[in-house]
């Protein structure tokens, strides 16, 4: 068992008033009570002073099997399928010693990933917990077309959706728009029609499965919206329209600022052409479409499309100033990385503090919901816990602090 306490709380939806301490006993939380009603506990403590305790963070988008490359399509042909498991497993380690405890992995190649989402899901490997949606499927020459499923007509988009389930994906990813990071293609331009969209979606939900859409251009988010899909991936030129129909039907924003942003920036580095000319094309109506829906009260999760070009995993955490350096509040950016991103990946019992929850904490020095930084930058962070156990600590108590036991990393 161990205590944390006298600092701050922040349990996934709220700040906890001052005082409140968390209990942990082996992988769940205990207890979340005022330490004054913990003055019995006599096992080991952590004190927190100057710091707050978080939820383990969640990333809803992530392609482990890209490596945050300039060219991360050229680099994974490059590799065998051995070395692809490899990658995959580093990418899911940097990430959990980055303060995120929980993904979605939004589409790798022919399923490599899958092994690595099983080891670190039963704790073979240390790593975040995993949802993966296997190959993502998309129509003939679209996004994605390299390593995805081609299913064209109602009937084949159907059949690639059973393929993914009987693979044992956890959810259903479908590309509904041209994208950035394909050549030949538009990220405006819809891809496949409202029936084909629709189609999938549903047979997703028939079998349990929550579907997530890259949708882009604003015809195609709205296909992949009446469709019924759970998350819009990027959202980049949704408009007025796709928002209402996106909060009636209460269907969650992935932003992935990160993935944009890092190609702008690293422009003169190696990225191919096509690429950079479609990012710099789409930056600013990205930032612009990411503010109206929030301004308008959509629900968001956080996401960064870690793996593409110079959006490396482990670095996920910066998401949450990107947010917030367009405007979010800190305590909205930090929502949709914890209760927000636990909802839409129908994780239960992670994404918020609460007795009895699963015992993923990340503590950082500071305050968070007054400089996001605090959360968002990796020297901030002093301890990260994975189902009661510490990934990271800081050195100066690690022979203070035996009783969770550290995972090697």
């Amino acid at each position: 068992m161990m205590l944390f306490s006298g600092g701050a709380v922040f349990d996934g939806e709220k700040r906890l008033p001052p005082g409140t301490a968390v209990l942990v006993d082996g992988a769940t939380i205990k207890r979340i009570a005022p330490e004054g009603e913990l003055a019995g506990y006599a096992g080991p403590r952590v004190d927190v002073a100057g710091m707050t305790v978080l939820p383990g963070l969640i990333d809803c988008h992530v392609h482990l099997v890209y490596g945050g490359e300039a060219n991360p399509s050229a680099a994974l042909d490059a590799l065998s399928p051995a070395q692809v498991a490899l990658k995959a497993l580093q990418s899911a380690v940097s990430t959990l010693k980055g303060g995120i405890t929980s993904i979605r992995d939004c589409g790798g190649k022919d399923y490599i990933e899958f092994a690595v989402r099983d080891a670190c899901n039963a704790g073979t490997f240390p790593g975040p917990t995993i949802r993966a949606a296997g190959r993502m499927i998309c129509m003939t020459g679209g996004h994605g077309n390299r390593i995805g499923r081609v299913a064209d007509g109602v009937d084949e988009v159907v059949k690639a959706v059973r393929e993914q389930v009987h693979a044992g994906s956890d959810f259903v990813k479908i590309m509904a728009t041209g994208g950035v990071m394909t050549p030949g293609v538009n990220p405006e331009d819809a891809h496949y029609s409202f029936a084909e969209i629709s189609a999938g979606i549903a047979e997703g939900h028939r079998f349990h499965k929550h579907c997530a859409s890259h949708a882009q251009g604003a015809e195609g988010i709205l296909n992949a919206v009446r469709g019924g899909v759970d998350s819009i991936e990027h959202g980049i030129f949704m408009d007025e329209e796709c928002i209402e129909e996106m909060k009636t039907r209460g269907t969650y924003l992935v932003p992935t600022l990160a993935a944009v942003r890092n190609i702008v920036a690293g422009a003169d580095q190696g990225i191919p052409a096509y690429i950079v000319d479609k990012a710099r094309r789409v930056f600013d109506r990205h930032v612009q479409a990411i503010r109206m829906f929030h301004a308008a009260g959509g629900r968001i999760a956080m996401g960064t499309d870690a793996g593409t070009p110079f959006n490396r995993h482990g670095e996920n955490t910066l998401e949450l100033r990107y947010m917030t350096d367009i405007g979010i509040p800190p305590a909205d950016a930090l929502r949709s990385a914890t209760a927000n991103a636990a909802d839409l990946l129908r994780l239960a019992d992670r994404g918020r503090l609460r007795d009895g929850l699963a015992a993923d904490l990340l503590v950082v020095a500071g305050d968070p919901l007054a400089d996001i930084d605090a959360a968002a930058e990796r020297r901030n962070h002093r301890w990260i816990v994975k189902n009661g156990q510490v990934i990271a600590k800081p050195s100066a108590s690690m022979a203070a602090s035996p009783a969770l036991g550290a995972a090697a990393l």
